[in-house]
């Protein structure tokens, strides 16, 4: 299966308009990993849980205290993994759209 286009409803033009940050809610199955700066990526945790290496901004969005990008997580931070994959990516469409409805866009 080929992973989630997050940019797909974004495109227009030929360019990506602005992506907005989308919540991804805590849920009991989620897992927790800790940070080691210049050990840990986010590409093989994604891979790890989701069989797949595109999902590291999955799991940023589900850690908005430490910004927007991987080089930004302290060392040590503890990170959680939004799992199911299926259902986590379920509830940041659904984000998305709840952002959508409020800034119409």
């Amino acid at each position: 299966m080929a992973s989630y286009d997050r940019y797909s409803q974004f495109r227009q033009d030929g360019s990506i308009t602005i992506v907005p940050f989308g919540r991804v809610p805590a849920k009991d199955t989620d897992y927790y990993e800790i940070y080691y700066k210049g050990k840990t990526r986010l590409d093989i945790l994604s891979y790890q849980y989701y069989n797949d290496s595109n999902y590291g901004w999955l799991i940023m969005q589900a850690n908005p205290q430490y910004g927007s990008i991987e080089f930004e997580i302290p060392d040590q931070a503890r990170l959680r993994i939004p799992y199911p994959l299926s259902q986590s990516i379920q509830d940041y469409r659904a984000s998305i759209e709840e952002y959508k409805k409020l800034y119409k866009k």
